[in-house]
């Protein structure tokens, strides 16, 4: 995370940055006066949008070098008497008052890939005064199967001629490598052949290290078309909502009318949402696809159901094991 490109591709994202300029702005009433904690701050951008929303005391944590470029843009902005960087692990840090507010951009890619979660979640424990604001608030991870024919033909069928060659032996190794780890590039929302679940819903004032240990979720849903299933692909959104306002809850029981009416009262308050949808504008998470080796073919209406279970890795926590089961 010290190196520079990283910094430029969140930042350049305009849905994410924005998504967190306007919820600052929202609930500036929680931030002015109140001292702030940001966590894995980065360069320092989130911290400098609290600091001029009036923020008393903004505490910026990160444990890559990008602190000591953080604690240079303070200075250049004029801020250094109101953002305090501290370079290190938030679980190390000292940090000796208490604080109103916790925002953090903590989302890996499908949510919780090299997520920061765990870090918000310590520093809410340790230092979050009662009552007091994260953001973002909430999170749900969802899931539905895809059809993808040109990324399937572009990189397994397209082994069989190659250039006039029948390099078909290898078409083996192209489904072993495009199956064995998930994928992270774009789709449309023509892509998805059913209404998604939801994996995962997040309340980061009460959600637990603990939770996190083991995500698991079974899965029903109907296909809306004759076409191939390729895989299933995740995304995710999360919501910026005040301590007192609550959030819809999706659980996996959610229905499809469930999700629709959500969206259709969200789109009609003032909650701000960052949506990684394949529908919704792209953003530099993409979507996450894990592809089988084989497409499954289904026609419409046909039921699709099964399990996805989600655990950090044993051998590197911030890594991620997924299991997925499907008939």
């Amino acid at each position: 995370y010290s190196h520079i490109g990283i910094h430029e591709s969140m930042i350049k994202d305009r849905v994410r940055t924005d998504a967190y300029r306007e919820a600052i702005m929202l609930h500036q009433k929680f931030i002015e006066g109140k001292v702030v904690m940001d966590v894995g701050c980065g360069t320092g951008i989130l911290s400098v949008f609290c600091a001029r929303a009036g923020a008393k005391r903004v505490y910026a944590v990160d444990a890559s070098e990008i602190a000591t470029q953080a604690s240079e843009i303070v200075k250049a902005n004029n801020l250094a008497d109101k953002i305090v960087v501290i370079h290190g692990r938030v679980e190390d840090v000292d940090v000796e008052e208490k604080v109103d507010v916790i925002i953090s951009e903590w989302m890996g890619y499908m949510l919780l890939y090299e997520s920061m979660l765990p870090s918000v979640l310590f520093a809410r424990d340790k230092w979050l005064k009662p009552g007091g604001l994260i953001l973002p608030s909430h999170a749900t991870l969802f899931m539905a199967p895809i059809t993808n024919s040109d990324r399937y033909e572009g990189s397994v069928d397209f082994w069989c001629d190659v250039y006039g060659i029948n390099m078909s032996a290898l078409v083996p190794l192209a489904k072993k490598f495009a199956s064995e780890e998930p994928s992270i590039e774009i789709v449309g929302g023509e892509n998805v052949i059913s209404w998604p679940f939801v994996v995962k819903h997040i309340d980061c004032y009460t959600f637990t290290v603990e939770e996190f240990k083991s995500i698991t979720t079974t899965y029903k849903v109907s296909s809306m078309m004759l076409a191939p299933i390729h895989g299933f692909g995740l995304w995710f959104e999360v919501e910026f909502n005040g301590p007192a306002e609550s959030c819809s809850n999706l659980s996996s029981d959610s229905s499809p009318l469930d999700i629709i009416q959500k969206k259709r009262r969200r789109a009609s308050d003032s909650t701000v949402v960052l949506s990684t949808a394949p529908e919704d504008e792209p953003t530099h998470w993409h979507q996450t696809i894990l592809y089988f080796p084989d497409p499954i073919g289904v026609t419409q209406d046909q039921i699709i159901e099964g399990s996805v279970t989600i655990t950090p890795s044993e051998e590197n926590p911030r890594c991620l094991n997924i299991h997925l089961e499907c008939s």
